[in-house]
């Protein structure tokens, strides 16, 4: 007797749900390195556009956040303001302008008042660039350092001990020998006799001025 039960074969398309395909084939064939692949590595390409996040300075420059112009000379370039330093925001410019502008700014009036409470921010700055292997870097830090001392006097001990390890360093050399006493003189002509102490940490070897 029949029981009226058919079973059907198993269909194509009913094969191909059990098929597992590649979700990405790979290639036929792989391209073989050429000879001269070995000889001529790759390099940059010089033309091709790079995701490189710009610099603090150039991003607030390109959205018009600085309020002066480049002017480029035959050898260096220089920053023109197009207002009064006097009138510009301390917070962020001195420390995004610790290259360009650091000057002009701490000569304005009520500059010690407006760059104390930027020290624990401004400081780390100048540490990075007394501790740059480029001497043009290390001497614009230097300097940046001196003339910072004389607006604040005093308020830069507390931080001081945190950049005399990279004057020290370069005191060995002799190129910067001389440049870096004299920063350190006038480090302690404008801290007062506290900040003798505070080189001397550093570096014993250091001869008071007042001695």
């Amino acid at each position: 007797m029949s029981s009226g039960i058919q079973i059907k074969p198993k269909t194509a398309v009913q094969k191909t749900k059990t098929t597992s395909l590649p979700c990405s084939p790979e290639p036929a064939f792989k391209p073989l390195p050429k000879p001269s692949d070995k000889l001529n590595p790759k390099t940059i390409d010089p033309f091709r556009a790079y995701s490189r996040p710009p610099s603090a300075f150039a991003a607030l420059y390109a959205n018009g956040g600085i309020p002066c112009r480049l002017v480029h000379g035959s050898v260096k370039h220089r920053l023109q303001w197009e207002c009064l330093p006097e009138t510009v925001p301390f917070d962020p410019l001195l420390l995004i302008l610790a290259e360009e502008g650091f000057k002009e700014l701490l000569m304005v009036e009520g500059a010690t008042e407006k760059a104390i409470p930027l020290l624990p921010r401004l400081v780390p700055v100048l540490k990075a660039a007394l501790a740059h292997s480029d001497d043009e870097v290390f001497g614009r830090g230097l300097d940046a350092l001196v003339q910072l001392s004389a607006v604040i006097g005093p308020s830069l001990n507390d931080h001081l001990k945190h950049l005399l390890t990279n004057l020290s360093r370069r005191l060995m050399d002799k190129k910067f020998r001389e440049k870096v006493t004299v920063a350190l003189q006038k480090l302690e002509q404008y801290g007062g006799k506290a900040t003798v102490a505070i080189i001397k940490s550093k570096i014993p070897t250091y001869c008071s001025i007042s001695s």
